[in-house]
């Protein structure tokens, strides 16, 4: 029986999907729940599971394409699997001839970025090449051992072939790339927070010998104790919280002409992936301890990588931090995520000299950003907002007694 494969029902306000990467080919046997396809929407990454065992017998929607809830996107015989099993043998048992060659990876244009930029620079095609990724699509790394392999001299034709025209020496190439969906709302985004806030920022540093000196110290019994390494990002949210039950302003988001002050604490923490830039949030944060937070920031960032996070993971917020360190940034000038009226930007960690006490001496600085909407929170609550939060990190006890 054939089964319709259909696009999901999508969440709420997302109105299409693009179809982002088939993970079979037709004629491939399938698993119940196996995934068949992503679809990309301007948040989220949805996977589209088989309903039943059998063979993807047709795809009718390409990658790239756009659709619809709803929308059919391919075929499935179900049951189909046991018959697809002894021709797929019975086709590998066939001897190879030199007038039937094994299908090629493709041509250039079916590969990713990657691997098209090296096959350019390299002069190749992917047809010389055997993949090794889904669907024996190329890596960067077949390309790199095809090129690293001596190549056995061209036999000879009877009548002499016309030689590839050789690359032009400082030849400027350009490439275009469709941006991503997910890449498309960032942009989209991005371009709201700048031109419908009044944005500014505020830098301070901040000493962070004491939170360092706290976490050697305790690192190995947290760890022992809670399953989970102790970072820095608990300190710094915890921080944050108490800069925000003082100033309330910086937690609340602008509404029309009416100001919302929220009750609560939902923190965005920015995770880097492969699609672009991601703020899962982590809900009513003061209510949760260093280890839980420790570990809703290790999941955040693994469901990244795999694009997982759901709707719920990315939507609501009321104040985000955002960590450029960890690429090496030494400053930067964090961008407002709106409704969101305030955002902490934190930054790399650099042994520098500093005055204590009248006497020099080299102490772990970090440089903190707060980039906030200048319409209803004023500089002194930003300056004093992000005082606190140095105060609370240069002397932790004020986080743990609320100080």
């Amino acid at each position: 029986m054939a089964i319709e494969i259909k696009v999901p029902n999508l969440p709420e306000s997302v109105s299409s999907a693009t179809v982002a990467t088939w993970h079979l080919k037709a004629g491939d046997a399938v698993k119940r729940e196996q995934n068949l396809v992503d679809l990309e929407t301007d948040k989220v990454v949805l996977e589209v599971p088989a309903t039943a065992d059998g063979v993807l017998t047709e795809i009718r929607v390409q990658p790239g394409a756009t659709v619809q809830a709803g929308d059919v996107l391919g075929l499935l015989e179900e049951g189909a699997a046991a018959a697809a099993a002894p021709a797929a043998k019975a086709e590998a048992a066939k001897p190879a001839t030199a007038s039937a060659p094994a299908a090629p990876a493709g041509g250039n244009e079916d590969q990713s970025p990657a691997v098209r930029k090296l096959l350019s620079e390299l002069g190749l095609s992917a047809s010389q090449i055997s993949g090794t990724g889904k669907g024996g699509r190329l890596t960067v790394e077949d390309v790199k051992a095809h090129a690293a392999k001596p190549q056995a001299p061209a036999p000879k034709a009877a009548a002499p072939a016309a030689a590839p025209a050789p690359r032009v020496a400082g030849a400027r190439e350009e490439q275009r790339v469709p941006m991503t969906r997910i890449r498309q709302r960032i942009a989209e985004r991005l371009l709201e927070a700048k031109n419908n806030t009044a944005m500014l920022t505020t830098f301070n540093e901040v000493d962070l010998k004491a939170v360092s000196e706290l976490r050697a110290r305790y690192k190995d019994q947290f760890e022992k104790s809670h399953g989970v390494k102790l970072g820095f990002m608990s300190f710094f949210i915890k921080a944050a919280i108490e800069a925000l039950k003082k100033y309330p302003v910086l937690n609340a988001s602008v509404d029309g002409q009416d100001i919302i002050y929220h009750g609560y604490y939902d923190i965005g923490v920015a995770v880097s992936s492969e699609r672009g830039l991601v703020v899962p949030i982590l809900r009513d944060a003061d209510q949760h301890s260093m280890a839980e937070i420790e570990k809703a920031i290790g999941d955040f960032g693994s469901r990244a990588k795999a694009n997982k996070l759901t709707m719920e993971d990315l939507t609501g917020g009321t104040f985000s931090i955002t960590n450029g360190g960890v690429f090496g940034s030494m400053m930067s000038t964090p961008i407002l995520n709106p409704p969101q009226s305030a955002i902490l930007g934190m930054h790399g960690i650099t042994e520098r000299p500093m005055v204590v006490n009248g006497e020099i001496v080299i102490r772990p600085m970090m440089y903190l950003a707060l980039s906030y909407d200048h319409r209803i929170i004023d500089g002194k609550e930003a300056v004093l907002g992000l005082r606190t939060i140095k105060e609370c990190l240069e002397d932790p006890a004020k986080i743990l007694l609320s100080l």
